[in-house]
């Protein structure tokens, strides 16, 4: 295809371990999941997230990938908590620092605009403060406001999934939410983008609002054409998310016989064979129930 197109096996020349890595999307919600499913099968370890978190936490927790995560939660939505997240973070497994979503938001807008640190009002007040006690607070020099000031984060690269892009690595959203998509690829240091499907330039705007191209080519580095690549998250309008699999991954958490036994299922190959998997555990709930 030209252009910054990649593929899958690519990720981890951009990925190596001790790198920061923020990755996309919001809760489990249009998660870059393929490209995830491609660290799982690397050798890179010792990682530090940045991300409103879902089950790309959690398998990379219990796969050993992670030593920090940074968020501003870790949920499955339907599932309040990311059951391997909260066994990693129970264990001490892995370092944590959790900040208000506003906070996190902050955070992010540092980092686009390359600034140390951002004021904010949110976090005041919170036990934020009192869990993480390197966080400072600024006065204003106009008023007698006080603030909090969130530290910039700055990823080495990101990881984002949408529904469109061309191969230049314009990202087009097509659901209902950008999240902070945009924000993650202005604060990295490269953007690695994943999409439903990859389309000719004057084809993102045919039919589709031009305010639905979130991402400029400007902060991507590479594309990778990945059809249901966000599941078992949701990827609206494309597709919702896989609530069956995603029980099956929460209660794959509940001891280590379960982990293996999922993780040898359906990550020990590649990524069709991945959707292979997914695809004979449907026919198989779908042959119980009947």
């Amino acid at each position: 295809m030209g252009g910054k197109s990649m593929t899958l096996d690519g990720v981890t020349e951009y990925v190596r371990s001790g790198m920061t890595v923020g990755i996309g999307g919001w809760g489990s919600r249009r998660k870059p999941m393929a490209m995830v499913r491609e660290l799982l099968r690397s050798d890179v370890e010792d990682l530090t997230l940045v991300t409103f978190g879902g089950p790309e936490v959690g398998l990379l927790c219990a796969a050993g990938k992670v030593r920090r995560v940074i968020y501003g939660f870790v949920s499955l939505d339907t599932i309040p908590l990311d059951p391997h997240f909260r066994a990693a973070r129970e264990g001490g497994r892995v370092e944590t620092t959790e900040y208000d979503e506003g906070m996190f938001v902050a955070a992010l807008r540092a980092g686009a605009n390359r600034l140390s640190f951002l004021p904010t009002r949110a976090g005041l007040e919170s036990d934020v403060l009192l869990m993480n006690p390197e966080l400072k607070t600024v006065a204003s020099p106009y008023d007698d406001d006080v603030y909090v000031a969130v530290p910039a984060v700055r990823p080495d690269v990101s990881l984002l999934h949408l529904n469109r892009s061309d191969t230049l690595g314009n990202g087009q959203f097509l659901g209902p939410d950008p999240y902070f998509d945009d924000l993650f690829a202005m604060a990295s240091g490269k953007t690695l983008l994943s999409v439903e499907k990859i389309v000719d330039t004057e084809d993102l705007t045919a039919a589709e609002r031009s305010t639905s191209l979130l991402i400029s080519r400007m902060f991507v580095n590479g594309v990778i054409e990945a059809p249901n690549g966000a599941h078992f998250t949701s990827c609206d309008p494309d597709y919702g998310r896989d609530e069956a699999f995603q029980r099956h991954y929460a209660q794959s958490a509940q001891d280590e016989e379960s982990w293996q036994r999922f993780r040898e299922t359906f990550l020990a190959g590649d990524e069709a064979s991945y959707h292979e998997a997914v695809r004979a555990f449907h026919r198989a709930t779908e042959k119980e129930t009947a």
